[in-house]
Order: structure tokens, then C-alpha cells, then sequence
């Protein structure tokens, strides 16, 4: 063993040297339908006006007043309930973590249903927390009884529940849910990330579960590059949880691009419309397909079941469509893709490819 892979041993904890880095396909050349990704970009006209506002940012002072007015800006566009709080976060992928740091107490624990998101199971790992996954049922419904029974059980600081779910993309019951928030002893964050693309939302009951946490991004919203999370709650809990967020942890571009979208909200609105119906054409022409089994969506992604879902991925790759192969994930999506969303001709090229790697 040279010295650096001694100090490696000694030094790094056991479980991240088990660890693998979180893996982002390489989608050079391809139509890139594996993250979710809004894939309409800003018009030349607002593309040169974003480029003025940027240049214009002061680049050599730290974040401050700025990111108060997106803050503001978030709240009433939201709009956030009365008695609620707002905080920001890079991306929700912190504020998952920042959770998990400020609930890190002896004996605390996350519980979330399986398949979801993983960076709630991987916040439990990185903070030392034991993490509880529920199974959802065959066809990707909440397994109530089994998350009554794993609370009741383990007593979980924080339970999470994706409002819609990823990778299924799917609603769950609104009865099981306030179910599971009524039994819950500690913490329950709704996660919305795809509420642009969503039925329903859980914003107007936030109000009266004191221990109820919202979050959503502007990810999905068209800023996947601008790595901007937010999360809702009473304003005593949010305040816990701020203290635990590191200063500055939005910078001033990402604050004022941000803010320019929000000024433009209607552009995006526009943008998830089109895509809430290129999502309905997607699912009539995945399901008129032989052997191919797709689920209802509330995202802007559709979770598909094929023969052979290796097979199918390499061959959408081999006609220069990316998708995401979630079939090795969880038991329960043996056979699955989860296929993003995109423009009218690139779900047409996406089509062309399954159909041909089928």
C-alpha cells in the first residue's frame, strides 16, 4: 500500500470508501432524456437581457440584499401561507442534507417509500442516521399499512414523501398521505420538484401541520443549471433548520438569474404547458406499443416497463437517444427506463429509437 492509499485507509470514513460518486451519464451528441431536464432554452431576445443582468452583478462582494428580494420573489410567487417561512438552498439536494444535519440526534432516523429519491436515503449515510425504506406496492402506490406499521415501529425523525414520485412519477393518495403525517412522531418533508408538471400540490394544507416541510426547485421550472432549492414550513421549525445552512450558499448569479426567471414566469408557464401535453402524446403512443407498459405521470417523465431494459437502452444510445436505465435500482422496477419529457421533436426521435430498439 503506497502512503496515500494508507492514508486513505486510515483517514476516510469506511462506508464513503464503499461508496460510489453519483454518476452523470455522458450525453454528448445524443438527444439527453435521463435527468428531467426542461428542454426549451430562453429566447435570443431574453438570453442578451439574463447576459446584461449578469454582467452587471458585483462579483466581488459576497451575497447579501439580493438574495433577501429572491427570497421575497419566491414567497409571493409561491404564494407561501401565512405563518410559513422560506429558505433557500443550492439546489434541494442541500436542503435534504441540511435536514438531515440539524435532526442529527442520538437514535434519529429517515424513513421514506422505495423506489424514490435517493438522495434521501444517501443524507441518512452521510450523517450517521439510520435509514428505513418501505417498499411501495407492485404498481408503485403507497403501501399504507407498511408505512404505518415501519412509523408505529421506528419512530422516524424525519419522513419523506415526493409529491410526485421519482423515478415512478406518480401521485399518491391524498387520505394516505394526511394518514402518515398524523402518525408521524417527528418531521414529514413533501418534496414537490415536479409540481410544475403536477395535478395537484400540497401547498394550501401546509399551513396546518406545524410539522409538515415543503420543498420544491427551480430545477424542474426551467434552471436545472442555476442549482436553486427552496423549502416552506412554520416559521419556528425553518428558523431551526437555517442555522445549520452554510452563508452564501446561493451566490448572486444564481440569485439574479433566479430572479429574472421569476420576472419571466410566464415564458416558463408556457414551457411546462407544452410539456404537460407533449407528456399525454408520449403516454397514448408508449402505450399503443407491444411489449411496452408505461405508468400515468404527474412529472416530466414517464417510468416505462420493456422486455429487456439493457437491450432497449443500449439501442436508444446506438440511434443517439439517452434515457435513464432504472431497472437494476429497486426489485420493483425490474424491466424499467425512465424517459424524460422533451420537445415535440425530440420525443419523436425518442420514439423512433425505442421502437427501433425494441
Amino acid at each position: 500500500m503506497n502512503p496515500l492509499q494508507d492514508k486513505i485507509a486510515r483517514l476516510i470514513r469506511q462506508d464513503v470508501q464503499s461508496m460510489h460518486a453519483y454518476a452523470v451519464q455522458d450525453a454528448a451528441g445524443m438527444v439527453k432524456l435521463d435527468a428531467m431536464e426542461n428542454p426549451h432554452r430562453l429566447s435570443p431576445a431574453l438570453q442578451a437581457e439574463l447576459g446584461r443582468r449578469l454582467g452587471a452583478v458585483a462579483l466581488n462582494r459576497y451575497p447579501g440584499a439580493r438574495i433577501d428580494e429572491l427570497r421575497q420573489a419566491l414567497a409571493r410567487y409561491v404564494p407561501l401561507p401565512q405563518g410559513c417561512a422560506l429558505m433557500l438552498g443550492n439546489g434541494s439536494d442541500e436542503l435534504i442534507s441540511l435536514i438531515a444535519m440539524a435532526c442529527d440526534v442520538p437514535g434519529a432516523s429517515i424513513l421514506a417509500p422505495l423506489p424514490g429519491f435517493v438522495m434521501y436515503a444517501m443524507s441518512a449515510q452521510l450523517q450517521g442516521l439510520k435509514f428505513i425504506g418501505v417498499d411501495l406496492t407492485p404498481d408503485f402506490e403507497l403501501d399504507e399499512s407498511a408505512m404505518l406499521a415501519a412509523i408505529a415501529q421506528h419512530q422516524p425523525s424525519i419522513v419523506y414523501l415526493a409529491y410526485p414520485n421519482n423515478p415512478t412519477a406518480n401521485l399518491w393518495d391524498d387520505a394516505a398521505i394526511d394518514r402518515i403525517i398524523q402518525a408521524a412522531p417527528g418531521l414529514v418533508v413533501i418534496d414537490e420538484a415536479y409540481q410544475p408538471f403536477s395535478s395537484r400540490s400540497y401547498l394550501d394544507r401546509l399551513a396546518r401541520h406545524p410539522h409538515v416541510l415543503l420543498m420544491r426547485t427551480l430545477s424542474k421550472f426551467g434552471l436545472a443549471g442555476v442549482r436553486l432549492g427552496y423549502m416552506m414550513g412554520a416559521k419556528a421549525l425553518v428558523a431551526e433548520i437555517d442555522k445549520v445552512r452554510p452563508p452564501y450558499n446561493v451566490s448572486v448569479l444564481n440569485a439574479e438569474a433566479a430572479l429574472f426567471a421569476l420576472e419571466h414566469a410566464d415564458v416558463y408557464a408556457t414551457q411546462a404547458v407544452d410539456l404537460r401535453e407533449q407528456r399525454a402524446r408520449l403516454l397514448r403512443e408508449l402505450a399503443a406499443l407491444p411489449g411496452v407498459t408505461p405508468w400515468p405521470s404527474d412529472a416530466n417523465m414517464i417510468l416505462v416497463r420493456v422486455p429487456d431494459a439493457h437491450a432497449t437502452f443500449e439501442g436508444m444510445k446506438r440511434h443517439g437517444v439517452l434515457v435513464k436505465n432504472v431497472s437494476k435500482m429497486h426489485p420493483l422496477l425490474a424491466g424499467c427506463l425512465r424517459l424524460t419529457v422533451g420537445t415535440a421533436d425530440e420525443n419523436t426521435r425518442m420514439l423512433t429509437a425505442l421502437r427501433a430498439a425494441l
